[in-house]
């Protein structure tokens, strides 16, 4: 199966208890993240009873324009990325601070059935698609005859999960980068700001440029309030891209 375009599901949000004694006085519509952020940026300024009579999403908008990112770091979102290469995930594992990854295992799973991902420069052009997807096909064939003779190579080995492992672990070799993969990523919002300002940018590489666009949509219709201020433009070269008006809150 080939795939073009990347799947993202929300795992997790954030839940908000607000302790009674320190309520705020909270105007316009928001979500529990949101309101997490606005409690704990008006707790700094015991400033509860909002004498600007800000709504919240409102408020969060001049904390982004004043750049008091930090309590954007109380709100985290977990999301699963299906439909995306191992060259992306190479990428994207790049970024550490307020990020947490757990990604498929190719030591462990087996890949006999892979998934490729179409990188997005060749799609539609069915003489590149056909020598490439040809490529993928010849990878996989090989990877699955590597497993079947490295599991009789390692025959002395009593366990037969951990000589599966062994021979998958040394047939992957032979998988390319544009295999798909799976990952869970968690971060705080603040971190997702930062990693989707560079990675949605015109400058990106074309897959994670296409995965940020789909994540900033995601993560825009989970909290409008941390991601508003985001604009998907079409670029030059004829795909989406995203800037940002308040850099590096």
């Amino acid at each position: 199966m080939f795939h073009t375009e990347p799947k993202v599901t929300v795992l997790a949000r954030p839940q908000f208890t607000e302790p009674g004694h320190l309520a705020v006085h909270r105007m316009g519509e928001s979500t529990d993240g949101e309101r997490l952020a606005e409690f704990a940026g008006r707790l700094c300024y015991m400033s509860q009873r909002n004498p600007a009579n800000r709504a919240t999403r409102e408020y969060l908008e001049n904390i982004k324009k004043q750049g008091h990112g930090s309590v954007l770091e109380h709100a985290t979102y977990s999301l699963l990325l299906e439909g995306v290469s191992r060259s992306l995930t190479h990428e994207l594992v790049r970024h550490r601070a307020g990020f947490a990854y757990s990604q498929l295992s190719q030591r462990y799973v087996d890949e006999s059935e892979a998934h490729f991902v179409v990188p997005p420069a060749i799609i539609g052009d069915e003489a590149l698609e056909g020598a490439w997807k040809a490529q993928m096909l010849s990878a996989q064939a090989t990877y699955v005859a590597l497993v079947d003779q490295l599991m009789s190579r390692y025959g002395w080995v009593a366990d037969k999960i951990h000589r599966r492992k062994m021979a998958r672990e040394a047939a992957r070799g032979v998988l390319p980068n544009s295999t798909e993969t799976k990952i869970v990523v968690t971060a705080n919002a603040r971190a997702w700001r930062t990693m989707l300002e560079l990675r949605s940018s015109e400058g990106a590489e074309q897959e994670i440029r296409r995965c940020a666009i789909a994540v900033l949509r995601v993560l825009t219709a989970e909290a409008p309030g941390f991601f508003s201020d985001f604009e998907v433009y079409q670029a030059d070269d004829r795909r989406e891209a995203a800037r940002i008006s308040y850099h590096k809150v």
